[in-house]
C-alpha cells in the first residue's frame, strides 16, 4: 500500500469516527441490536455508509474517546488528513499536466483517439459543426488539409497515453483552434495545459495568422 493509499484509508476511518460520535445514540442502538461482532460491524457500516474496516474501528472505540477533548482531536485529525489528500492530488495532477506534450496527428496510429473524440462530440472534426462523417473519410480529408497547410491536428499525450486532441483549421484568414480532452482524463489540468501549449504550436504552423482559441470542452 502506498503512502497515499494509507492516508486515504486513515481519512475514511477518521471520517467514520467523527460521524459515529455525532450519531453515537444510533450507533449504540445498532450495536445492541446486533447478534454478534460481525453483525455489529455490518450494521455500523450500513448506518454510516462506510467500509467494514472503518466500521470495526468505530466498534472498538473506547469510552474515553467520547469526551469532548477526544472528539475534537479526531475531528482535527480528519481535517489534517483531508488536507494532505487534497494537496497530494493537486500536486500529482499538476505534475501530470506539466508532462503533457503535443505531437502531429498520424492517420493510422491515432485513429483510435479521433474515433473517441467523434463518439464524444458527434460532429465533424473540421470545426464546421456538421454531423460526423465516415471516420476514414474525415481522416483522409484532414491529412490533405494538413499537407496543404490549411489545418494542423495534434495529439495530446502524457507518456504513452493519449489524453486528447488539438485541432487548428485555417478559415477566412484566421486559425480556429479547438481543444478536446478525452472524458476519462478531464478535470486533471490537461485542457489548460493543451490550451497553453497550443498557442505556440499553432503559431509555428501558421506564422503571422491570428489565432482564435476555443476554451476546452466542458469538464476538461
Amino acid at each position: 500500500m502506498t503512502e497515499q493509499d494509507t492516508t486515504a484509508q486513515r481519512r475514511v476511518v477518521a471520517d467514520a469516527l467523527v460521524h459515529a460520535l455525532e450519531r453515537r445514540h444510533e450507533v449504540l442502538d445498532a450495536v445492541v441490536a446486533s447478534d454478534d461482532y460481525d453483525a455489529a460491524i455490518e450494521a455500523i457500516a450500513d448506518l454510516l455508509d462506510t467500509s467494514e474496516v472503518a466500521a470495526e474501528a468505530v466498534l472498538r472505540l473506547s469510552f474515553d474517546r467520547l469526551t469532548k477533548v477526544s472528539r475534537r482531536r479526531i475531528a482535527a485529525e480528519l481535517e489534517n488528513l483531508t488536507s494532505q489528500e487534497l494537496s497530494f492530488t493537486s500536486e500529482q495532477t499538476g505534475r501530470s499536466a506539466r508532462r503533457m506534450m503535443l505531437r502531429p496527428f498520424a492517420a493510422d496510429r491515432d485513429r483510435d483517439i479521433f474515433a473517441a473524440r467523434t463518439e464524444d462530440m458527434r460532429s465533424a472534426g473540421d470545426g464546421t459543426a456538421a454531423p460526423a462523417g465516415d471516420l476514414g473519410d474525415e481522416i483522409r480529408d484532414a491529412v490533405a488539409r494538413v499537407a496543404a497547410e490549411e489545418a494542423a491536428w495534434l495529439v495530446a499525450e502524457v507518456g504513452s497515453t493519449k489524453v486528447g486532441m488539438v485541432f487548428g483549421e485555417l478559415s477566412d484568414g484566421e486559425v480556429d483552434v479547438r481543444i478536446w480532452i478525452h472524458p476519462h482524463h478531464r478535470k486533471q489540468g490537461y485542457g489548460t495545459a493543451a490550451l497553453r501549449t497550443s498557442r505556440s504550436e499553432m503559431a509555428a504552423y501558421f506564422p503571422a495568422v491570428p489565432l482564435v482559441v476555443r476554451a476546452p470542452a466542458a469538464g476538461a
